[in-house]
């Protein structure tokens, strides 16, 4: 298992950096239409019918996120107020969770339902990881069987949510890369960079999922070994 996290752990070694790479190589690109983020995030709400969701700045790099809670679309300081491929690539992606909200996408209705699940699951590993390295005497209660039940069904909660993140993200890209074309924010060469931006992204919540899968087959093969 342990050759198994450090393979997964280099694989999204490399899959973050290339990711961090293309966004710095985009970052340096200006967009011909001089749009900043949150220009292009408004446009594309506005387009798709929505006027109820805020285009806000949040701290730090590549903690973009839409939090469908409060309705609003928060873009890190630089894809704010950069005017780049960049920018437009993340600013309308995010812009992407914004439509799929409004319009009732079912699969982020499901992840959006999933989070209290996989924020319990995540914390209660924790805890019996942490336990069964110290010898907790709570846990010698119970049998390794019961243990290993337990975490099974926890990390499958996870692996779940991962898995059901892989379409809302791919989707999101997709509306964003149709919604650029099509509206022509983008010329052709400045959306082939946009789509090479969002499929590297992409690919860190592909390997994020195949990590969760992997490591719910190596509960379950220890589960079946012992019976």
């Amino acid at each position: 298992m342990i050759i198994i996290l450090i393979v997964f752990m280099v694989i999204g070694f490399i899959v973050q950096s290339r990711l961090k790479n293309k966004f710095k190589k985009y970052s340096e690109v200006g967009l011909q239409n001089g749009l900043s983020g949150r220009e292009i995030a408004e446009k594309m709400l506005h387009d798709n019918g929505i006027f109820d969701v805020k285009v806000i700045s949040t701290p730090g790099r590549l903690t973009d996120h839409y939090n469908p809670a409060d309705k609003t679309v928060n873009l890190s300081e630089a894809v704010f107020n950069e005017r780049s491929v960049a920018a437009a690539a993340v600013a309308s992606h995010e812009c992407g969770h914004a439509v799929q909200h409004a319009k009732a996408y079912k699969w982020l209705g499901f992840r959006s339902a999933m989070v209290p699940i996989v924020s319990f699951s995540n914390r209660a590993l924790s805890f019996i990881f942490i336990a069964m390295l110290i010898g907790a005497l709570g846990l010698q209660m119970f049998s390794l069987d019961v243990v290993l039940y337990v975490v099974i069904v926890l990390q499958a909660a996870i692996t779940a949510f991962t898995l059901v993140t892989l379409p809302v993200e791919y989707d999101a890209s997709n509306r964003a890369l149709a919604w650029l074309e099509n509206t022509g924010t983008t010329t052709p060469s400045e959306h082939g960079m946009a789509k090479d931006a969002l499929k590297a992204a992409a690919n860190t919540y592909l390997v994020a999922a195949l990590a969760a899968v992997t490591q719910l087959l190596y509960y379950v093969m220890l589960l079946v070994g012992r019976d």
